[in-house]
C-alpha cells in the first residue's frame, strides 16, 4: 500500500483546527486499521475500528509530527484501543496464532512454501517478547516503518531497530536448516537481511 506521509501529517495537523480535513485521513486509512484489528481481534474489529476513529478525532489535536508521523500516531491510537479491549474482557492478550474463533495465521500458512513450518513460525513468534513481536508483526504486516513501529509501541527508533534484528535473527535461525540454505519460508517474514 503506498500512502503521502507528508500529506497525512499535515491532514492530521490541519484537522486540530479544521475537523474536515479529519475525513482524508479516515478514507486513506480505514481499510489497514481494520485489517490491523481485525488480525488480532476479529470478532471486535468492526466496533473496535469505531472506537479508533472516536478516539483519534477527539485526540487529534495532541499529535505532534515531530514525535512521528499521522500513520503511526493512528495504529498507536488503535494499539491502545485494542488493548483496553483486551482489558475489558478480562483476558489476557491473546498469543499469536490462537486468536479465536477465526485463526489469523491462516493467511499465513496460505503463503507458505512449505506448510510443515508454520508450527515452528508460530511457536517462536510466540516466545518472541511482546513488544519485538508487536514490531515484526507491524513493520511486515501492517507495513510500517521501523521508525513508525517504534512510535506505535512508545520506544526510541534505536531500540526498534536493535529488537527488530534480534526478532528477525531469531527466525532466520530457526528458518535455517543446519549447514542448508535460508528456508522457503522468509516470504512471511519480509526481508530478514
Amino acid at each position: 500500500m503506498t500512502h503521502d506521509g507528508a500529506a497525512d501529517d499535515a491532514a492530521l495537523t490541519r484537522a486540530a483546527d479544521d475537523p474536515a480535513a479529519f475525513e482524508a485521513l479516515v478514507a486513506r486509512h480505514s481499510g489497514v486499521l481494520h485489517a490491523y484489528l481485525d488480525r488480532r481481534a476479529p470478532h471486535a474489529a468492526d466496533d473496535l475500528l469505531a472506537e479508533v476513529w472516536l478516539r483519534a478525532f477527539a485526540g487529534r489535536a495532541s499529535f505532534d509530527a515531530a514525535r512521528g508521523t499521522a500513520r503511526a500516531w493512528l495504529y498507536g491510537v488503535a494499539r491502545h484501543v485494542l488493548a483496553e479491549h483486551w482489558r475489558t474482557l478480562g483476558a489476557p492478550v491473546p498469543a499469536v496464532g490462537e486468536t479465536a474463533p477465526v485463526d489469523p495465521w491462516h493467511a499465513v500458512d496460505q503463503r507458505l512454501d512449505a506448510q510443515a513450518v508454520a508450527p515452528l513460525i508460530r511457536r517462536i513468534m510466540r516466545e518472541l517478547p511482546a513488544v519485538e513481536r508487536e514490531l515484526l508483526l507491524l513493520v511486515i504486516w501492517e507495513e510500517l516503518t521501523p521508525a513508525e513501529a517504534a512510535a506505535v509501541v512508545g520506544i526510541p527508533q534505536g531500540t526498534a531497530r536493535s529488537r527488530l534484528h534480534r526478532a528477525r535473527s531469531r527466525l532466520r535461525d530457526a528458518l535455517t536448516p543446519p549447514g542448508g540454505a535460508y528456508a522457503p519460508a522468509h516470504r512471511m517474514t519480509g526481508d530478514l537481511t
